[in-house]
């Protein structure tokens, strides 16, 4: 696939890790683009508070009006601009978003998982605006992001990464898998 950029395409559940996973990139070198970023975006864009139900509301409504790839689509300028090699996406979150950058790059799928208990705490103390407060909100989160296909994207993975540690566990691992890749 000699002259195709590489993408590689960080997925997970809220709370999971793609986060730190992409500042481990950054420390890599590797230039890092969040779908989240262009939901929180639109959601900006369209006045409302970036309230977990108005962002996971407005992520739903996106892909309704535009179709399942549309936030990977909005991405795609930043990729063919950007002068690196390499990309990491953080936020992948269906076998279609998959299948569209597969279909312009070579594409490498990192799936990070960790269990429900441990990312609700992780997003408590992360306190994002649209990070959920209760764990009723966290459950609706979750099942939405399920919903929408990201179950299949983690299941079918290239890679996948436990994270139940600590920051400096998660990062040694994604640089581990980098490594494996020859991209460290």
């Amino acid at each position: 696939m000699q002259g195709k950029k590489r993408v590689i395409a960080i997925s997970g559940m809220p709370g999971a890790g793609k986060g730190v996973a992409a500042e481990a990139a950054k420390r890599l070198g590797l230039e890092v683009l969040a779908l989240g970023d262009v939901i929180r975006e639109e959601t900006e864009r369209r006045g409302l508070e970036p309230t977990p139900e108005n962002v996971g509301s407005v992520m739903l409504q996106v892909r309704r009006d535009e179709g399942p790839t549309v936030v990977v689509k909005r991405l795609v300028p930043k990729i063919e601009t950007s002068k690196s090699p390499t990309l990491v996406v953080e936020g992948i979150r269906s076998e279609d978003e998959v299948r569209e950058l597969r279909g312009r790059y070579e594409v490498i799928t990192v799936g990070i998982h960790a269990s429900p208990r441990t990312r609700f705490q992780r997003l408590l103390a992360r306190g994002r605006s649209d990070d959920p407060k209760t764990w009723d909100t966290f459950y609706e989160r979750d099942s939405r992001e399920l919903n929408v296909g990201l179950c299949r994207v983690l299941a079918l993975a290239d890679m996948l990464l436990l994270n139940e540690g600590t920051i400096d566990e998660l990062q040694s691992s994604f640089d581990a898998a980098m490594r494996k890749l020859n991209l460290s």
